[in-house]
């Protein structure tokens, strides 16, 4: 008989079938241990907003075909990224 393959997916939907019909012992040559964490838990920060303010990220959002959420998260990477590159530009200005 065959030996089965481990997936290469990340199809949480794809990988519990596979493990439902599979035994994890039958893989161990295949497997390493890895030191870092495979998953990270996120943050997660509730914004309130006015209904018209809520409206104007909606349609901004759809206007460029991402999620309210994935804009919003664009939103603060941006200022973050800002933020960072003017405290690295200050910190050069006081070296010179």
């Amino acid at each position: 008989m065959k030996k089965p393959k481990l997936p290469k997916t990340d199809s949480i939907q794809e990988l519990a079938q596979f493990w439902d019909t599979h035994d994890l012992t039958d893989f161990e040559g295949e497997l390493e241990e890895v030191a870092e964490p495979v998953f990270v838990r996120r943050s997660a920060i509730q914004v309130h907003l006015e209904s018209p303010e809520a409206e104007a990220v909606q349609k901004m959002a759809q206007a460029q075909g991402v999620s309210r959420e994935e804009l919003i998260h664009a939103w603060v990477l941006e200022k973050l990224a800002r933020r960072n590159n003017a405290r690295r530009n200050s910190a050069r200005r006081a070296n010179r």
